[in-house]
């Protein structure tokens, strides 16, 4: 299954460098010096690292195929991905894994589908695509998300009220 590590952000200098949305847990071992990486679209790669930086919570990257900023900018919204498994840690899921999860109350009655999964600064976000055709954004949060059962093909919700749509307020308690 194709991941995406990380999405091209802007150019940082005159030199090639971009900054990078992160969508990976683990830049320092994806982002070394002399990966290879291909690209979505195909067409933008492969990207050969030669260095990375750090600077206030964000990563910026230089490539071999852009040395300059026209360059750098040609590469302006690229996604690196990489082909990877499904997970084998406890209480860590790629998007793949859960994308087609049917998303339940605790109750058992259902609330939709799990469409993606959005990267936020503050936390990751279920997006579901709830029976009336609606979206919804739920923190993915044990909070709110207590149970993940992607063996048996769905999700737990129990989010806060008003985070689903077609909750009235005499829905509440």
């Amino acid at each position: 299954m194709e991941l995406i590590v990380a999405r091209i952000g802007r150019p940082h200098g005159l030199g090639g460098e971009v900054s990078l949305e992160l969508r990976t847990d683990a830049p320092g071992e994806r982002l070394v010096v002399g990966a290879v990486l291909q690209t979505n679209p195909s067409s933008a790669g492969p990207l050969t690292v030669t260095g990375t930086r750090e600077q206030a919570g964000r990563w910026y990257a230089h490539f071999a195929e852009a040395t300059d900023r026209t360059a750098a900018e040609d590469l302006r919204g690229v996604l690196l991905v990489i082909e990877e498994e499904a997970s084998d840690e406890e209480d860590a899921w790629y998007p793949h894994e859960l994308v087609g999860l049917k998303a339940e109350r605790p109750d058992g009655s259902m609330v939709g589908t799990i469409i993606s999964l959005e990267s936020m600064p503050a936390q990751d976000l279920l997006v579901i695509r709830e029976a009336s055709g609606e979206e919804c954004r739920i923190p993915f949060a044990a909070a709110f998300v207590p149970v993940v059962d992607v063996s048996g093909g769905r999700i737990v919700v129990d989010p806060p009220y008003g985070l689903l749509s077609g909750e009235e307020a005499d829905d509440a308690d």
